[in-house]
């Protein structure tokens, strides 16, 4: 029970690194914005010739992005692999990130003011 416990505090203090500071919101945001224009220029433009429009979303998850792709071909997959894992790693390296940023965001801020260190009572 106790190894529960510890497991599901961990996991809210990632999420809370993650989604729950304005560092990575903004990075999640603006990362959602371009996947959107990704998105709809793939889609609904015609282009005489290939969009570049998702170079934008690696640069975004730069460097992150550059380190799964040298693995990747490490590994011998062709270009990354197949079109879904791709998009999966994009996702979970932009999460890492954004948990990274919140981290870095938090180590900046410091400790936090009006909270006791320890628990009420003890």
């Amino acid at each position: 029970m106790n190894h529960r416990l510890s497991i599901s505090r961990h996991l809210r203090a990632s999420a809370r690194l993650t989604f729950g500071n304005t560092a990575s919101r903004i990075y999640l945001g603006l990362v959602l914005a371009v996947a959107v224009f990704v998105a709809v220029d793939t889609l609904f433009v015609s282009h005489d010739d290939a969009s570049f429009a998702g170079v934008w979303l690696f640069f975004l998850a730069a460097p992150t992005v550059f380190v799964f792709l040298l693995g990747s071909s490490m590994a011998g997959a062709d270009a990354g692999g197949p079109a879904w894992f791709v998009y999966l790693a994009l996702v979970v390296l932009v999460l890492a990130q954004a948990c990274a940023l919140g981290w870095f965001s938090r180590l900046v801020r410091g400790p936090r003011r009006g909270r006791s260190a320890h628990p009420q009572g003890a």
